[in-house]
């Protein structure tokens, strides 16, 4: 079992380990019990009742949170002519269009957070699985960073606006970012629930039985708040 500093035992004294909190007091108590000198990372875990192995019932998709993460985004386009001009326009710090910008990432180079690409891009992007797939970078249809040129501007706005992906692991657990322990009440709930919203709408139609089992929501380095999987579910927007 680790071993816990005197702050971080003083924070985990204020959660009862047996309730199962609402949202609106979990996200009170992950603030109040953040232990860092820096603004913390407000994060939820959650485990499900799927079986990643089975590909019908995996879990991914995209969310746009209404008051961001809280951070800057650094966002990298794969494209050329107008729409690399449009990605510029919508806030992109870098623009991949030719070789050498590419042989920079083959090189190991990937000082950034958000990749998307253009269609026509992808047999240049094709060659960088290796850099960007273990660093979950790789631009992918499903994950909504492969777009048509027209689509550019709007992809890389949502990016840097607080878009999120998700998407289960293979012991059934999800991990998602939701802000900063310095967000309003309000912004921290309303993010939360735009990502209940988003989960419930990902749920596998084949599978039976409870899909969320368990919910955690904590800060960096902070203890963690078992959050009410029901009152979560019926959270609306």
């Amino acid at each position: 079992m680790a071993n816990h500093g005197k702050k971080y035992l003083a924070a985990a004294k204020q959660i009862d380990p047996e309730k199962l909190y609402s949202p609106a007091d979990a996200v009170k108590l992950v603030q109040s019990t953040s232990i860092t000198k820096f603004d913390a990372t407000v994060e939820v875990h959650m485990h499900l009742g799927v079986d990643p192995k089975q590909a019908e019932q995996q879990v991914r998709d995209v969310v746009v949170l209404p008051h961001g993460l809280g951070k800057t985004i650094r966002v990298l386009v794969f494209t050329a002519g107008e729409s690399a001009k449009q990605a510029q326009a919508a806030g992109a710090e870098f623009i991949v269009d030719s070789d050498e910008m590419v042989k920079k990432i083959q090189d190991g180079w990937t000082d950034f957070d958000v990749a998307i690409a253009t269609p026509e891009m992808m047999s240049k992007v094709g060659k960088l699985g290796r850099v960007l797939g273990p660093r979950g970078l790789m631009p992918n249809p499903k994950a909504g960073t492969v777009v048509p040129p027209e689509d550019i501007g709007k992809a890389v706005k949502e990016a840097k606006a607080g878009r999120v992906e998700f998407r289960v692991d293979k012991t059934g657990n999800l991990h998602v970012i939701i802000g900063k322990a310095s967000f309003s009440e309000k912004a921290l709930y309303e993010n939360f629930a735009t990502l209940m919203e988003a989960i419930k709408r990902a749920r596998p139609a084949s599978l039976k039985g409870v899909f969320i089992r368990k919910i955690v929501m904590t800060t960096t380095m902070g203890p963690g708040v078992h959050v009410d999987p029901t009152g979560a579910q019926a959270l609306e927007v």
